[in-house]
């Protein structure tokens, strides 16, 4: 059974994946929510007591941007802490190993995927899987960057962060954990729906070189920031001193309320690079990143103006001049 959808624009002939199709719909889905959320701004204070408004901005915010939010006990009783962020990226760094072991045994020993995740594959690709399936180069990069980056989030969760006792729903969370099992799933995807011609090494492309390029500018990007982050509660011994919050300064900071949401979409455009430029699927990721981080950045981007008035007006919440 295809799960595949034609498109035609023009002479040219498009096939849509179930996986393109989920990446639309979640990149629509945090379009409108960022489109619905500056619109509340506008809306008179006698919506805030709403439930569905309540509902909604419970869902779409956590740590420093909800502990001021008017909410009903109801809503609390799904909270769990967002120290818990760790969850998420050493279920990544475990699932993403665990395809990375899969693909590299597939190449080095010819072997198929387990059942299970080829049928996976074939539902979420709308294309059969083949044994003359040839092993792609940027795949095998994009598996090994996303599993560095994985493994880089989990030691600052672990051991550069500091949390304080911000909470985020639990939705959020369950999507979260969804999140990284999907993104391992979705390089698979992008394998099966692109073609590769010969070895590894003769594969090597400028793209390669450009898109790691950017991914390690991108990581040194965020590391820095999130070190200025925890640097902003820690003593010059590294004890933890506050959990107050408090305005981030120095770096990327300087132009922006959150780089290290740039960063995380920079991040996700240089493993698009790795993939040529050419995989529709993970543009289409890129695309729901940049909508999701945009959401977030802006949340915070409106804490820090409205908790400070000395906060400078030159920065932007995301964007360098631009959002």
């Amino acid at each position: 059974m295809s799960t595949s959808l034609k498109m035609s624009w023009g002479s040219v002939s498009y096939a849509l994946s179930f996986a393109d199709v989920l990446w639309s719909f979640l990149a629509l889905f945090f379009l409108l929510a960022f489109c619905a959320h500056k619109i509340s701004l506008h809306l008179p204070r006698k919506y805030e007591t709403c439930r569905l408004y309540m509902l909604f901005q419970d869902l779409i915010r956590y740590g420093k941007t909800k502990q001021n939010l008017k909410r009903d006990d109801w809503l609390r009783a799904f909270d769990v802490p967002k120290r818990w962020f760790w969850h998420f990226y050493a279920i990544s760094v475990g699932w993403n190993g665990l395809l990375l072991a899969f693909y590299l045994i597939s190449i080095f020993q010819h072997q198929s995927y387990p059942l299970l995740l080829t049928g996976v594959l074939d539902f979420l690709t709308g294309v059969p899987s083949t044994d003359s399936q040839v092993p792609q180069l940027s795949t095998l990069l994009v598996q090994l960057l996303l599993c560095v980056h994985s493994l880089r989030r989990l030691m600052e969760c672990l051991f550069v962060s500091v949390f304080s006792d911000g909470a985020m729903h639990l939705v959020q969370y369950v999507f979260g954990v969804c999140y990284y099992i999907a993104m391992g799933l979705t390089v698979l995807c992008s394998d099966r729906l692109g073609k590769g011609t010969g070895t590894l090494l003769s594969q090597l492309d400028w793209f390669h070189l450009a898109g790691s390029s950017l991914f390690i500018g991108a990581s040194l990007m965020q590391h820095q920031s999130t070190v200025l982050l925890a640097r902003l509660r820690t003593g010059k011994s590294g004890r933890v001193e506050t959990l107050a919050h408090r305005v981030p300064e120095g770096g990327w900071f300087e132009l922006v309320s959150c780089p290290h949401y740039l960063a995380e979409l920079l991040i996700y455009v240089s493993l698009s690079l790795v993939f040529g430029g050419l995989s529709l699927t993970w543009w289409l990721v890129v695309l729901y990143v940049l909508f999701n981080q945009a959401l977030a950045a802006q949340l915070c981007h409106e804490l820090y103006i409205s908790k400070y008035e000395s906060y400078p007006r030159h920065r932007k919440a995301f964007i360098p001049f631009v959002l």
